[in-house]
């Protein structure tokens, strides 16, 4: 699963590598108005102006403007006591250009699971302009993330010590130390969110669509889910196949593997992402690393930490999640570049940096919700815990697939030890008999979501649900890789329903 490797926003890396900063207005406070009900029972929404960012959503690279509006959904937080207490899940809404030739309201998940919908939506609008002639573009805190009673486990201090400290134990005595860790983090989401944390796994976000749908005034659901999106509009619909209007599924989830084969296969597509920035590289810089540098650079980072920024060192740790970061996306291969040649002389700035943005953690020092969020939605929704003994029997195999992620992906499986809720189950369920076409799109170089997720995904909705297309690039999804031939053809299927030939290949 793309859950077992910590998360990644790249809207994150605009604010913690240098030359990237927004001087974007900050936009009025103000409280966005909560939801009541028509007398048909369908929740109402009050839209009104946005908020100014909250630390707990991660501060955007692009802040909302004028045109954008704000809401707050009550959902019931438990929904097998429907009138029992209730959660407010945060919108935003950009309604769409062409009033006159409007489909309705497109709902968008990029992701995570713990990625802030209200944020990410915004900041990257401007790739869907022409999809906004004629949705409304929608998007949402899931619930236990960012204004949706975003997860909170440690303080920031804490957070600054759990994220540097080692993760590939070698000796019994580290191993016990990792879990020891793991539980103490696991105990402060306990004790600062143990409210919602039974309540926000992915079929609980999936009813919540639901009522977004219906309080938006659509018959159908309209979606545009990527990665973790996948598999959370999967489970939409198979809870509600005739609800499904036009759906994307980009950067496409697995949904039939357990953790441990999620975390194999993610292991696998980080391996093929590097191959492919190594490859790449001499044909960009003549600085390039080989594969056993970066593998030396981070057994010396485990053995003696470099200086990083603000008195921080960069780990070992938190240099596996900077490159890890910097792997989503092709436009961010130069910094890997820039960040290994870097800390080879004893700087670890720009590692440390898109390390940070991997764990979601602001210039400033401050957290958002997005890892305390991904692993409660995990450990809420998987079922499988695993001890340290289990994972060291594992720790082989995922080397020999990745010498440089394997160790890390491995005892990445440490995420739900201790975790104080059970989970709902062993994989999801997205079979979706009589659901309009879902429009799958795999992406073959994809570090995060291989590949091969796509025709799982295809298989698991059942047959005559879905079509599957490929886009032969690199990165994480394929809409947003600026090729014209995914654009086009998604276009035509979302504006337009014409469903692309079976197979469809764009390179």
């Amino acid at each position: 699963m793309p859950r077992s490797i910590r998360s990644c926003c790249l809207l994150a890396l605009a604010l913690v590598l240098p030359g990237c900063t927004s001087d974007a207005p900050a936009p009025t406070a103000a409280e966005p108005r909560a939801s009541s009900s028509t007398k048909s029972g369908a929740p109402r929404l009050s839209w009104g102006a946005c908020p100014a960012p909250d630390v707990s959503e991660g501060a955007p690279a692009k802040k909302p403007g004028n045109d954008w509006e704000c809401a707050t959904l009550r959902a019931p937080l438990d929904y097998a006591k429907p009138h029992g207490d209730t959660i407010g899940i945060a919108l935003i809404r950009a309604k769409a250009t062409d009033q006159a030739h409007r489909i309705g309201s497109l709902i968008f998940n990029f992701g995570g699971p713990g990625g802030s919908g209200v944020t990410s939506l915004p900041a990257f609008a401007d790739d869907y302009k022409s999809l906004r002639a004629r949705y409304d573009l929608v998007s949402f805190d899931p619930r236990g993330v960012g204004r949706s009673e975003g997860v909170k486990c440690l303080d920031d201090k804490e957070l600054d010590t759990y994220y540097a400290a080692g993760s590939t134990p070698t000796s019994p005595e580290e191993q016990q130390a990792l879990v020891n860790r793991v539980e103490k983090y696991a105990d402060g989401c306990r004790k600062h969110s143990h409210q919602v944390l039974p309540h926000v796994g992915t079929a609980n976000a999936a009813r919540d669509m639901d009522l977004m749908r219906q309080a938006l005034g659509d018959d159908k659901l309209h979606y545009f889910g990527v990665s973790y999106g996948t598999e959370l509009g999967g489970v939409y619909a198979h809870l509600f196949p005739q609800r499904v209007g036009r759906a994307l599924f980009d950067a496409v989830v697995d949904p039939t593997t357990d953790p441990v084969q999620g975390a194999l296969g993610q292991t696998r597509g980080f391996q093929l992402a590097l191959d492919n920035y190594l490859a790449d590289c001499p044909h960009q810089h003549d600085n390039c690393p080989t594969q056993q540098q970066i593998t030396a650079l981070l057994d010396r980072l485990g053995k003696q930490p470099i200086p990083g920024a603000d008195g921080r060192q960069l780990t070992q740790s938190l240099a596996t999640s900077g490159i890890a970061q910097s792997l989503y996306s092709k436009d961010f291969w130069d910094y890997l570049t820039e960040g290994v040649e870097d800390a080879e002389n004893g700087d670890g700035r720009v590692l440390l940096a898109l390390g940070d943005a991997m764990n979601g953690r602001s210039q400033d020092g401050h957290y958002s919700s997005l890892q305390a969020s991904l692993t409660a939605i995990t450990c809420a929704d998987y079922a499988q815990r695993y001890s340290a003994q289990q994972i060291s029997t594992l720790v082989p195999e995922f080397r020999k697939v990745s010498p440089v992620f394997g160790d890390f992906m491995a005892w990445g499986l440490t995420q739900c030890t201790g975790w104080p809720v059970k989970g709902e189950w062993q994989n999801p369920d997205v079979s979706a008999k009589g659901a309009a076409p879902i429009l799958v799109v795999g992406n073959t170089g994809d570090p995060a979501t291989p590949y091969e997720g796509a025709r799982k995904m295809v298989q698991a909705l059942g047959p005559g649900v879905a079509t599957e297309m490929t886009y032969q690039g690199q990165g994480h999804g394929a809409y947003d890789s600026g090729n014209a031939c995914v654009k086009n053809a998604v276009d035509a299927y979302l504006l337009n329903g014409t469903v692309p030939a079976h197979d469809k290949v764009c390179s």
